[in-house]
């Protein structure tokens, strides 16, 4: 018979990872990359000129290998795009007092 666990909602903790919490940032802002330059049908070239990126680097975020691609160059990529970046400090919600990092997409 197979055991099936539910996840935490984040696969890179599930698995683990030490970075897990800034990894699942990135791969949230990389999904949304990736949404909207498909939905503009430019190439990863033009895309990569557009966001100030190589072409492979940005082929490597958009499959999820985030190394060497810092929060801020993927917001900045946002921002590029057209996209207004909020960021918004506040208390944290849960015991012990420590907090995380959540991306919310505004439509």
């Amino acid at each position: 018979m197979i055991e099936i666990e539910e996840g935490s909602g984040n696969v890179y903790a599930d698995l683990g990872m030490a970075d897990a919490d800034e990894m699942i940032v990135k791969a949230q802002l990389a999904t949304k990359i990736g949404e909207i330059v498909k939905s503009r049908k430019w190439s990863q070239q033009q895309a990569a000129e557009m966001l100030g990126l190589t072409q492979p680097k940005l082929s490597r975020m958009l499959r999820g290998q985030f190394h060497g691609i810092s929060e801020a160059k993927m917001l900045d990529c946002l921002t590029r795009l057209g996209r207004d970046v909020q960021i918004v400090v506040g208390p944290a919600r849960r015991a012990p007092a420590v907090g995380h990092v959540a991306v919310v997409f505004a439509a």
